[in-house]
């Protein structure tokens, strides 16, 4: 079988309700792309129906992988994702589509144009963010300025959760990559710049819907602690060998 242009890796945790559409509208963009695609879902440890609904939708593909963990841990299910897939372009994305799914296209073509990593901006020129509460704009301020500050100066907004990777950058960040947590995003960013990897920020519209599984107050904590750790490996080499 001949490599896939592209693979789109979508980790799951309970999303029964959100799942279908995500899905529907995923293979409508990719139906009506002359490149050749893959969908993998990473099933992590949900206690809904979501592994059934992922299984049917993809039976009706020619090219799909449902990818099963027993423990959950978003980074662990992208890390699974990335290294399962075979597309020469691959991309994380949320199962809600906060970003559409029309957007894609525009991370694909930054790599066409000679980025190693396009990363989706809610903060570059001309991004737009929509309906997003101000309490957790302020916050992710304040935890960017922070990753800038300790881990990664220059790039304005590592948490949203669309990214596009080379087939090459992909193994060699996500063989590297320790944390399962909500930092697992500056780490992959941190390793693919120790690496020397290029990376840019593609301005997108972003829309907030509730139900997001970040703990605001409770993960603060857990990711500034993530923050130091990631600073520390960088400074002991400890991503310089891969892993996995």
């Amino acid at each position: 079988m001949n490599q896939p242009s592209f693979s789109l890796i979508i980790p799951v945790h309970n999303e029964a309700v959100r799942l279908p559409q995500a899905l529907k509208l995923l293979s409508e963009l990719c139906s009506s792309d002359n490149r050749s695609y893959e969908i993998i879902v990473v099933e992590n440890a949900s206690s809904d129906a979501t592994l059934q609904i992922a299984q049917d939708w993809l039976a009706q593909l020619k090219i799909h992988k449902v990818l099963v963990l027993k423990e959950p841990g978003k980074g662990k299910a992208i890390r699974a994702g990335m290294l399962a897939a075979s597309g020469a372009q691959r991309v994380m994305l949320d199962a809600d589509l906060s970003m559409s799914a029309d957007q894609i296209p525009a991370l694909l073509e930054a790599l066409d144009k000679g980025a190693d990593i396009a990363i989706a901006s809610r903060e570059a020129a001309g991004a737009q963010r929509v309906g997003e509460p101000l309490i957790r704009h302020l916050i992710g301020r304040v935890f960017n300025y922070l990753v800038r500050f300790l881990v990664l100066p220059g790039i304005q907004d590592t948490q949203c959760g669309f990214k596009a990777f080379t087939a090459q950058a992909a193994q060699e960040v996500f063989t590297r990559q320790s944390l399962d947590g909500w930092c697992f995003d500056v780490e992959i960013l941190a390793i693919a710049r120790r690496l020397g990897y290029k990376v840019q920020e593609v301005p997108i519209t972003w829309a907030y819907y509730p139900g997001s599984k970040v703990r605001i107050w409770r993960d603060s904590w857990l990711m500034l602690r993530d923050l130091l750790k990631i600073r520390k490996n960088l400074h002991t080499g400890v991503y310089d060998q891969a892993k996995v």
